[in-house]
C-alpha cells in the first residue's frame, strides 16, 4: 500500500515513508469507525475502491502538513464523500438488526 499511496502522491524518495505509513493506518482507522467493515480495510487491501479511499485519505493529511491548503481540501471533500458511501453500502458495512 505504501508504494501505491507514494506513486498517487508523486512522492519518488524513501524520506516520508513512516509518516505515510502512520497515515495509511489511521486512514484503515477511520474508515472503521466511520463503520465500513473491518475485513476490507486493511493496509494489505486488494479492493479498489478501499485503496482510493486510503489514497485519498493520505492526500488530504499529507497536503495539509506539506502542500497547498487548497488540495489539501479538495483530497477531504473527496475523501468524506468516498467514506460516507463506503459507510452506507452494504457490500462494506455490517448491519445490525
Amino acid at each position: 500500500m505504501l508504494d501505491r499511496v507514494k506513486l498517487a502522491l508523486l512522492i519518488s524518495d524513501n524520506d516520508f515513508d513512516s509518516e505515510l505509513s502512520d497515515l495509511i493506518n489511521a486512514a484503515c482507522k477511520d474508515l472503521g469507525i466511520a463503520g465500513v467493515e473491518g475485513l476490507t480495510v486493511t493496509t494489505s487491501s486488494s479492493d479498489a475502491i478501499i485503496i482510493r479511499a486510503i489514497i485519498t485519505y493520505c492526500g488530504y493529511q499529507f497536503e495539509l502538513m506539506h502542500g497547498s491548503l487548497d488540495r489539501s481540501q479538495a483530497f477531504k471533500k473527496s475523501y468524506d464523500e468516498q467514506k460516507a458511501q463506503l459507510g452506507m453500502s452494504t457490500g462494506y458495512t455490517v448491519w445490525t438488526t
